[in-house]
């Protein structure tokens, strides 16, 4: 069963970082007020970014790293910006 680490963007432009094995019910959840109360919150929310991943372990650790990113890495990984997420992954001293 694949798992699948997804971001929605709200309707306040805030994003919410998450992951399930079913995005078409999750969405479905979220957008009916029984997903989280932040997004509940901001309803409807949109599917802006999904990346399947082989165990609940590897998604996990991918939504925690998502969840961790600034805004504007989350912009261009939406974006499929890969040079600007270069540039944004570059650490700095």
């Amino acid at each position: 069963m694949p798992h699948i680490v997804n971001v929605l963007r709200c309707r306040d432009g805030s994003y919410y970082v998450g992951h399930t094995t079913d995005v078409a019910e999750r969405l479905e959840r979220h957008n009916t007020g029984r997903g989280p109360a932040y997004t509940a919150a901001r309803l409807p929310v949109e599917l802006v970014y999904s990346q399947e991943l082989p165990s609940m372990e590897v998604a996990v650790r991918r939504e925690t790293q998502l969840k961790r990113g600034t805004r504007a890495k989350k912009d261009a990984l939406i974006a499929a910006d890969r040079s600007r997420l270069h540039l944004l992954a570059t650490r700095r001293r």
